[in-house]
């Protein structure tokens, strides 16, 4: 467009390789019972589910942005609604493990842990802020109670929420007092609040979860409508005239720039996504995450190249869309270009610096519809031959890093990721819309690799069916979009009813390539499709 083709190729590659090797990440985990495990032991005493907790807090009786905690199998139930529960003062056992081997030093415990509090010694309903370690979580509970404690927070030793169990040897747990974990960074953010003597009051509920959730049906119509979009771009909005006009100024033509897929391609993808998901998996940091934010600041400037491929911004000044000048390592720049690329600029910005405002998604989303409708421009699956390898080897990847990946960590590589880490920001490489009628206010979230898999496939059906004179009703891309949405529906489906993360691509993939192989097959085209070069 304003660049040299090789240079174009060059920013599209490192912008796919930026955007499908990060983006590729189950739907968001939903539901408490994403901590079940199936595998603990239960019996009576030690046998609650695991829920979530909302933990709220007080500085001196400014309110701070609230927490996320989970229950243990023994402990009391919290309730489900802020107004049931109370608010009650936070202080720190001495020893911070809230370890006692008998009730007589539990007494002497808590009443140490109490001579802090020289304005009211006699305060027996606070709450235990007390840290992992020395002693079991059973011993840590028992002692806490003994001391007076109305409930025991426990602040992880990382930036993760412990499943609290009991084991084999355990005899029948009585705990009458809420036992609730925090992970390290929110337990500091606890025990920063208490420095210098200043008081926090803690409230902890357990809210339960919406039956509808209402941001889905707005998710799946940008999701549907971006591939929709993304597959016509350049026939409806570049236009024919625009992708067919000569070269100006020495430049190749447009079609030069297209990056072609090819079947190594599935291979590459498959060990360089992998190592991408380790490294952020071991590596989990504020550092790491905002080498995303920059990564996809970075690809959210190419809003410009969207805004001035419009046809009604040619057809409004055809002067301008001629006019072009030379700078310095970019070359011959049009004029359009260089007018929209400040404003693109301006609200990349923008959007990094107010990144944590409740609107800030309506930026983020923009920003990657624009970022995949230009991948989907500049890279091609050239035939299904490809389409198959790189499809298949993604489904794969998918299913083993959200599935079969906990069995060899501990825990799923995807969904941990796809999670972030609470001391940095969230990870961008995502559509997401906020959950209006969730206590929780968080979003639901699509990864841009749930959408440009296989929109690489359905802007190869819009292409074959163009150049082999096919319409809607004798072509396959209608027939491949009604498999992509109804693909994406059953993900939601399965993420309703199994209540945990869903690898979108396990749906995605049947209904999109076993569509397109199944409908050539019976068309008798499928050597053509395999074979193409479109």
């Amino acid at each position: 467009m304003a660049i040299s083709s090789s240079a174009r190729r060059g920013c599209s590659l490192a912008l796919l390789v930026s955007v499908l090797l990060l983006a590729c990440r189950a739907t968001a985990a939903a539901g408490d019972s994403e901590f079940e495990d199936g595998t603990s032991p239960k019996f009576p005493g030690c046998e609650n589910p695991f829920q979530k907790v909302k933990v709220m807090y007080w500085v001196d009786g400014d309110e701070r942005n609230s927490l996320t905690g989970i229950t243990a199998r023994f402990g009391e139930m919290l309730p489900v609604t802020a107004s049931d529960s109370q608010k009650q003062k936070a202080v720190v056992p001495s020893p911070k493990s809230s370890c006692a081997k008998s009730s007589a030093q539990a007494a002497i415990l808590w009443a140490f842990l109490m001579t802090s509090i020289t304005w009211n010694a006699c305060m027996p309903n606070s709450i235990a802020v007390a840290e992992r370690g020395e002693c079991t979580f059973l011993e840590k509970a028992k002692t806490a109670e003994s001391g007076g404690a109305a409930a025991l927070l426990l602040i992880n030793d990382e930036n993760d929420l412990q499943k609290m169990v009991c084991t084999q040897n355990d005899t029948a747990p009585d705990i009458a007092i809420p036992v609730v974990m925090v992970s390290q960074s929110a337990g500091i953010k606890i025990l920063s609040g208490m420095e210098g003597g200043a008081k926090v009051d803690i409230l902890m509920y357990s809210p339960e979860k919406p039956t509808f959730d209402g941001a889905i049906p707005f998710l799946w119509l940008m999701a549907v409508g971006s591939v929709a979009c993304a597959s016509v771009w350049t026939f409806v909005v570049v236009g024919d005239e625009d992708k067919n006009a000569p070269s100006l100024g020495g430049e190749e033509a447009p079609e030069s720039e297209v990056v072609e897929l090819k079947t190594k391609t599935a291979l590459v993808f498959i060990v360089t996504a992998s190592l991408v998901l380790l490294f952020l998996f071991f590596f989990k940091s504020a550092w790491s995450a905002w080498l995303l934010v920059v990564l996809f600041c970075l690809g959210g400037l190419q809003v410009h190249a969207c805004l001035s491929t419009f046809k009604l911004m040619h057809r409004v000044c055809e002067r301008c869309r001629e006019a072009k000048v030379t700078l310095p390592a970019l070359g011959n720049v049009t004029v359009v270009s260089l007018v929209i690329l400040p404003v693109a600029l301006i609200f990349v910005v923008s959007w990094a610096v107010h990144q944590n405002s409740p609107f800030a998604w309506v930026g983020q989303d923009l920003m990657g519809i624009c970022m995949m409708i230009l991948v989907l421009q500049v890279v091609h699956l050239p035939n299904i031959k490809v389409a198959s390898a790189l499809l298949i080897s993604a489904f794969l990847y998918d299913i083993f890093w959200v599935f079969i990946s906990p069995f060899i960590f501990n825990k799923s590589v995807m969904i941990t990721v796809a999670r972030g880490s609470d001391d940095g920001p969230s990870l961008p490489m995502v559509l997401k819309m906020p959950k209006e009628f969730d206590t929780w206010n968080g979003y639901d979230m699509i990864g841009f690799g749930d959408i440009l898999f296989p929109g690489l496939l359905v802007a190869f059906s819009f292409r074959y069916d163009r150049s082999h004179g096919k319409d809607l009703t004798d072509g396959y891309f209608l027939c491949l979009m009604i498999g992509y949405a109804f693909g994406l529906s059953c993900t939601y489906v399965g993420l309703y009813l199994m209540k945990s993360g869903q690898p979108a691509l396990l749906y995605l993939v049947p209904s999109t390539l076993g569509v397109i192989v199944t409908l050539g097959a019976r068309r008798g085209e499928l050597r053509q499709l395999w074979n193409a070069k479109v």
